[in-house]
């Protein structure tokens, strides 16, 4: 059926009851199987608005299905439930469906008829088939922003963390895997919010909330870096020291001609991904210092090179 009971019944997210049953009601006269003459794409299409008038019209169902999601909702409710107590018999039997000897192909389709404004019977269901019964609703799913230092995303780390579960407090162990970015989250499962029916705890999401590295800046999985050379280093060319993330020096080459702000790649010295063996990389963004203040014997070389034609 459709992901979005609204957009099926043609309706605003905050449509009033009565608007969602006016909706329905010229629906359903359209797409009755006594209507369509057996077309099996609009009874599909009877189904569909059928569904979403009984989740919508009934307050528990439509908050589940605006907190859950589509697809969270129907992973909770059956096809029985969803039907239950739906007054749609009641509403049909206005246009002179579903009631008495009248039920025609609309029984057929469903598997089951409409009972007194009960909603289905307990063979009944969009397509018919024996009773599912589904588990209770899950408990409300969580998130939780955690502070990494560069070197915890980039090697993982163990951490304790305070969580507000059924009203209590409790402490929980967290294994953070390499490669926990900005972005990216774990998933604990059963360490959310427990269920008020009775079902399974909701999980526990765990996003990274990167510390800002002295020295770096983080882009993704990629590193950067910043190294100032002098002029004449940037003419002539040269060797510079550069620490990477996890403390090893590594002597990077220059080469001569170096503009201000080039980028020099140190490939797969970056972060981690959590999956895979692939890493990003360290890039190092060269600063030309420029003086701002020549003495007399450096401005006397500059002009002589002026006169080279340098």
């Amino acid at each position: 059926m459709s992901d979005d009971y609204y957009k099926t019944l043609g309706v605003d997210k905050t449509a009033s009851s009565s608007e969602i049953k006016k909706a329905y009601r010229k629906l359903a006269l359209k797409y009755h199987p006594d209507k369509t003459k057996g077309d099996k794409a609009l009874e599909t299409k009877f189904k569909g608005i059928s569904e979403a008038y009984a989740v919508l019209s009934d307050t528990e169902k439509r908050k589940q299905f605006d907190t859950y999601g589509s697809e969270n909702f129907q992973q909770r409710y059956s096809q029985e439930d969803i039907f239950k107590n739906s007054n749609m018999g009641d509403i049909l039997r206005e246009f002179g469906f579903g009631g008495g000897g009248s039920t025609g192909g609309f029984s057929n389709i469903f598997g089951g008829g409409f009972g007194g404004g009960r909603g289905f019977s307990s063979m009944g269901g969009m397509g018919g088939g024996c009773q599912r019964n589904a588990p209770p609703p899950k408990g409300q799913d969580l998130e939780h922003e955690i502070p990494l230092s560069l070197d915890e995303i980039m090697t993982g780390a163990s951490k304790q963390l305070n969580i507000s579960q059924g009203g209590s407090v409790k402490t929980i162990s967290v294994k953070i895997p390499k490669g926990l970015i900005k972005g990216k989250k774990i998933r604990l499962t059963g360490k959310g919010q427990q269920s008020p029916y009775g079902g399974a705890n909701g999980d526990l999401y765990i996003k990274s909330n990167p510390i800002q590295p002295i020295g770096y800046e983080l882009d993704g999985n990629d590193i950067f870096t910043k190294k100032e050379i002098k002029l004449t280093e940037s003419i002539l060319g040269t060797k510079v020291d550069v620490t990477t993330p996890l403390g090893k020096t590594i002597s990077l080459n220059i080469p001569a001609g170096t503009r201000h702000k080039a980028k020099m790649r140190l490939a797969g010295l970056g972060i981690p991904y959590m999956k895979g063996n692939k890493t990003g990389d360290l890039f190092v963004i060269v600063y030309i210092n420029m003086p701002k203040k020549l003495s007399k014997e450096q401005k006397n070389l500059v002009e002589k090179l002026v006169q080279t034609g340098l």
